[in-house]
């Protein structure tokens, strides 16, 4: 303790319960250091901690980023590499960091608060005094290879973004905002000539100047010790005060004590060419400075005055230049928290020919709004949801504040004053609700339709994609020519020497140190089960909310699944089979989804516009969708979701049965949202790893699968197909949703899924009465379908298939590879494999090391999936991800045959792992009640599962995971029993080619072209391209 009296030596500067959110915030501030410290306290299993430095710098060199990666190679007391991570793992616990323009922000997640003490001094050692050697600089941030091509972890990751379509107009749009002295300036990711020459002493003079006590903040979410919490950070300080600059000296506070940017004097109107070799549709964003982020009621108002604008269908920008007129896709917005908050604007897939009229009808709009008598009533509705939308954020995130909270220390006053103002309560939302609609519309003008601005136009170029990529190449030949044989020799032999002082052993003695910490201190949300109707078929229940159910129900056919959790809102699922939709019409499914909640309905004998039904649906609700059931553990079936205040449970119910069943079949709104849907392909099919998992789809899966079905890869043929039916004949396409709604909402289909506060609930049961009223509810419930059923051949028995698919938008490669696994949770070899992939894939654990620590990749990754019986290997963001496959192969093939031996404390941070994983499925009473529904019906397993699975983890013996690895593992790298899919550069595609035929797979060059499929419907409209693109893909599940 620093007080000679035992007194801490942080001291409470705020200490408050928000009055709409179940938790304390209280803010402390070292009287030594300066150090802050919020702790934001709820239930639950996890902490969470947000470790925050404000960074400015005024340059390109990525200093900032390069540090996000270089605290982890080692700290004064920690000399080795990968020692915070493998003690982090053991300890329940999982290590990250991102690096944005104004902060640095490094995190600490982990099951219970036993862990995270234990981790906290460690970690915070690394952030304040990291090692920075030459050697872990030249791994990790930049170095030529022997090959002589340009590697490093930041690197690498940097080359994947830096010529990508949002990363071009967003550094323009960054040029043309702020002058050479405001740090938002900057790309601090680091751009790619800039890190070629970015030296170790530069980041050591940026971690000197901004990695003090004085300049950092934790924020730490979850049940929290403050006692122990302040005593480890009184011992942590007292051993860095000789090594840190001293806390009095001069310092002057980043962003708040530096320049800020200027108005602009002028709008401004730019095109940035991006590479893209469909050149059909570009990109425009729009920005604007806005008042200062301390402006609570000016920045809540203009939050609610952009979800007016383009927070839904409805809304005026979204509803005019997307569902009318047709002239983009979306329109999104965003408000960047800074000095000046940053509004910004982005139109996607606009025709390229178009971009320069958009924008100006984008301003028209605006104008004509500014000018025109505002909707008050769904504007004042705006309010009322983003109120509501708080409360369940506050109660739904697992992290809740933690955002504001670091905004408040990078931009607000240091005593708290304005942390409070913020979080204690809504009252702000009082305010604008009685503002006169003058005030509304001298919000708009001021800030957004009068004001001066900055347009980036984001023009697709196939030239520039060539240009690039032949510069590259031309680069790379001249540094291999210029640096010769022995150059490039000399360099092999440097870097191995920077590794191998990198890699040294950490001595076991100092990981045995510390011991795995207790289960005691993590706190799993408990959640009550309670069944009716034909859910009761899974056993009965007896507990005091089943009698609860038992007593409203009224022999209730319908399945009704209820999860009784402490909420302020009900969650309200609608389960639904798509078994009985005919396959050919699978693909139409994404739009009839798409206009569930945005179509017109009849009520009453009235037609009911779709913009009213938004604006109710927006008025009852906090949130609503359809879509595939991914996050409840079966993506073959739909999930239809209805969330409101408890109160307005009937509502939600009342909902569902008007969406299904009175939605209008409008030909206009098909046609909007076909279009819509066409004109964000070329934008999907620019991202690497999307495509990546598209054509594992379309692989792996048969045309009867869903997720297959609503592939980007069929939408890109199927929709023009639509599309020219709509034109030609548009009964047809009414006919066939008409298919769709019949075979999907009959009764045998239907499982509800109710998460809320039971005790709370007028009439559980008979709130669903008139949802089922006219439905034949004598036939049995249908099977729920199983993913394992829906594979293609090539899905069921892997290991004939190798594709290259050279794509001109990325700078890099990624690969994935697959083969079978188990098909049940209950397959005995499931606890072993769980052990081995956790042990392969610890952050420093073998694969860390072997591929991302040399800067073969930016990362990889196992994943295990037993609803469809595989096992997959992917490679992420790699410069040649052959080179990242062959040396993860060779890892895995160590452990089979004996030459690499199991490290027991690994093994243990391995089943730790498994604990963190059970408890962040958990994190929230919303998900604690999903994975218990998940559980019970989804896998049919047993109350007591997650314990039987944790103690088989923990009996787990090395002898099991080596024949796992030989038996599952490693055929996932081998050809033979994997399929192999890599997306790649252009420029890399015969070195991979040559790369993967030497380990034994025989890759096709195919363009992404060839795995589209058009599930038959050939239209006139398509023409020759579009028929030969169909036909190729037809044929790629041979």
């Amino acid at each position: 303790m620093h007080h000679k009296d035992g007194r801490s030596s942080f001291r409470t500067l705020q200490k408050f319960s928000p009055d709409y959110a179940p938790c304390t915030i209280t803010k402390y501030e070292s009287e030594r250091t300066g150090m802050s410290v919020v702790v934001v306290d709820r239930e639950g299993p996890k902490v969470n901690g947000f470790f925050t430095l404000a960074t400015e710098i005024h340059d390109d060199s990525g200093a900032p980023h390069t540090l996000e990666h270089l605290c982890f190679m080692g700290s004064k007391n920690y000399k080795f590499k990968g020692v915070l991570d493998k003690l982090a793992t053991r300890a329940y616990s999982n290590t990250n960091a991102w690096t944005a323009t104004d902060h640095t922000a490094y995190t600490l997640d982990t099951a219970g608060w036993e862990g995270f003490a234990q981790i906290l001094p460690i970690y915070l050692e690394h952030v304040i005094l990291p090692t920075l050697t030459d050697a872990g600089c030249y791994t990790e941030v930049h170095h030529v290879d022997g090959s002589g091509h340009d590697a490093g972890v930041v690197y690498s990751e940097m080359q994947g973004v830096q010529n990508t379509q949002g990363e071009l107009m967003d550094l323009r749009s960054k040029r043309l905002m702020y002058p050479e002295s405001v740090g938002f300036r900057y790309e601090t990711g680091g751009m790619m000539e800039q890190l070629r020459v970015l030296t170790a002493d530069r980041i050591r003079k940026f971690h000197h100047d901004m990695y003090q006590p004085r300049n950092l903040c934790l924020v730490i979410v979850g049940d929290v010790d403050h006692t122990n919490l302040l005593s480890v950070l009184d011992k942590f300080e007292t051993s860095i005060l000789d090594d840190i600059p001293r806390p009095d000296a001069p310092f002057k506070r980043p962003w708040v004590e530096s320049a800020t940017a200027p108005p602009l004097t002028e709008s401004i109107i730019e095109t940035v060419e991006f590479p893209e070799e469909d050149e059909s549709s570009g990109e425009i964003t729009i920005s604007f400075f806005g008042p200062s982020c301390n402006d609570l009621l000016h920045a809540t108002a203009l939050n609610i005055l952009l979800v007016y604008l383009a927070g839904s269908s409805a809304s005026v920008l979204e509803n005019k230049l997307v569902e009318k007129e047709q002239v983009a896709s979306a329109v999104y917005y965003s408000l960047e928290v800074r000095p000046k908050i940053l509004i910004q604007f982005a139109l996607s897939s606009v025709a390229t020919e178009r971009l320069r009229e958009v924008e100006q009808r984008f301003f028209e709009v605006l104008k004509e709004t500014a000018a025109n008598a505002l909707d008050m009533t769904y504007l004042k509705d705006c309010i009322a949801r983003e109120r509501r939308l708080i409360k369940d954020s506050a109660e739904s995130s697992s992290t809740p504040f933690s955002e504001p909270i670091i905004y408040d220390f990078l931009f607000a006053n240091k005593d708290g004053s304005v942390l409070k103002e913020y979080l204690a309560n809504l009252n702000e939302f009082d305010q604008l609700a009685s503002w006169p609609e003058d005030a509304w519309r001298t919000l708009v003008r001021t800030w957004i339709s009068d004001a001066h601005h900055v347009t980036i136009l984001g023009k697709p170029s196939a030239a520039l994609s060539e240009k690039l990529k032949s510069e590259e190449k031309a680069r790379v030949e001249k540094q291999k020519e210029e640096l010769g044989p022995e150059g490039l020799e000399a360099l092999k032999k440097k870097l191995a020497a920077a590794k191998a002082e990198n890699d040294k052993d950490i001595p076991k003695g100092l990981l045995e140190r510390f011991p795995v910490p207790s289960t005691h201190s993590i706190h799993f949300i408990g959640t009550t089960t309670a069944r009716a109707g034909a859910a009761k078929k899974l056993g009965r229940l007896d507990n005091h909310v089943q009698k609860l159910i038992d007593s409203d129900e009224t022999k209730s056919p319908l399945f009704i699944h209820f999860e009784h959790v402490q909420s302020s809102f009900a969650h309200v699922n609608l389960i639904i089979s798509t078994e009985a939709v005919p396959v050919a019409l699978r693909p139409l499914l994404t739009v009839y989804l798409e206009n569930m909640f945005t179509s017109p309905i009849e009520r009453n004998g009235q037609r009911v516009e779709f913009e009213q039904v938004i604006m109710e649906l927006e008025k009852d609700t906090i949130g609503y969708s359809i879509g595939l059931a991914n996050a409840l553990g079966n993506p073959e079936v739909l999930n239809m979701r209805i969330s409101v205040e408890v109160e307005k449970y009937g509502s939600a119910i009342r909902w569902l049965k008007e969406i299904i069943w009175s939605g209008i079949f409008d030909i206009e709104r098909i046609a909007s949202t076909t279009v819509r849907l066409l004109a964000d392909i070329p934008e999907a099919k620019r991202s690497g790893s999307n495509m990546l998992s598209a054509i594992e789809e379309m692989i792996h899966s048969d045309p009867a699968s869903v997720v297959r079905a609503r592939s980007t890869l069929v939408n890109a043929l199927y929709l023009r197909s639509v599309r020219y039916y709509l034109k030609e004949e548009p009964n047809v396409i009414i006919e066939q949703l008409r298919q769709i709604r019949d075979a999907l909402f009959q009764f045998p289909n239907f499982r509800a899924v109710v998460v809320a506060n039971v005790e709370r609930l007028s009439g559980p049961v008979l709130s669903w009465k008139d949802f089922t009223a006219g439905l034949d509810t004598n036939q049995p419930l249908s099977p729920l379908e199983k993913r394992l059923s829906r594979l293609s051949e090539a899905g069921r028995n892997p290991g004939r298939l190798s594709y290259i698919v050279p794509m001109p938008t990325i700078d890099s490669s990624f690969a994935l590879s697959v083969a079978k696994g188990p098909s049940s949770l209950q397959d005995p070899r499931v606890p072993a494999l769980m052990v081995a992939l956790s042990y392969l894939d610890a952050v420093e654990g073998p694969m860390w090391v072997a591929v991302r620590g040399t800067g073969l990749a930016y990362g990889t990754s196992f994943s295990r999936d037993t609803e469809s019986g595989q096992v997959s290997y992917s490679v992420y963001r790699s410069p040649n991800a052959f080179k990242a496959f062959r040396t993860g192969k060779s890892v895995i093939e160590d452990f089979v045959s004996g030459k690499t031996g199991f490290d027991k404390l690994a093994l243990e941070g391995a089943i730790s792992s498994i604990v963190l994983g059970f408890a962040n499925s958990q994190a929230t009473m919303a998900a604690a009640a999903q994975m218990s529904f998940i559980r019970q019906v989804m896998r049919e397993l047993p109350d007591d599962w997650n314990e039987q699975m944790l103690q088989k983890v923990r009996n787990v013996q090395a002898e099991e995971i080596r024949a796992v690895m030989k038996e599952i593992v490693l055929p996932v790298l081998t050809a033979g029993t994997a399929n192999l899919i890599v997306t790649c550069a252009p420029v890399m595609e015969e070195e991979l080619v040559t790369g993967f035929e030497g380990l034994g797979f025989k890759p096709e060059v195919r363009p992404l072209a060839y795995f589209q499929d058009d599930y038959g419907v050939k239209v006139p409209e398509q023409g020759n391209e579009d028929e030969e693109e169909s036909s190729e893909g037809d044929g790629e599940s041979e």
